[in-house]
């Protein structure tokens, strides 16, 4: 029973992950904060932005290789430009 508890609080701190401001925010800050994004994916999203420049808007994200319509979707609320 107790490990159930410990493996439960493990998993909350991720499903009440903080806002991530993708324009400022490290590859693993990025990771720690969206769903189904994890380093690789995060480590993605930080090259996009260093090769195109800051995010204008959250749909933007939806061109950074790996990300698709789903995880967009469903991390929108997290995703903060400033």
């Amino acid at each position: 029973m107790r490990k159930l508890f410990i493996v439960l609080l493990f998993l909350s701190f991720n499903v009440f992950a903080e806002p991530v401001n993708i324009n400022k925010a490290s590859a693993k800050e990025i990771a720690a904060s969206l769903d189904g994004v994890g380093d690789k994916k995060a480590q993605e999203i930080v090259k996009y932005r260093k090769q195109n420049g800051a995010f204008t808007s959250i749909d933007q994200v939806g061109n950074v290789k790996g990300i698709g319509d789903k995880t967009l979707e469903k991390n929108k609320k997290n995703i903060k430009l400033k």
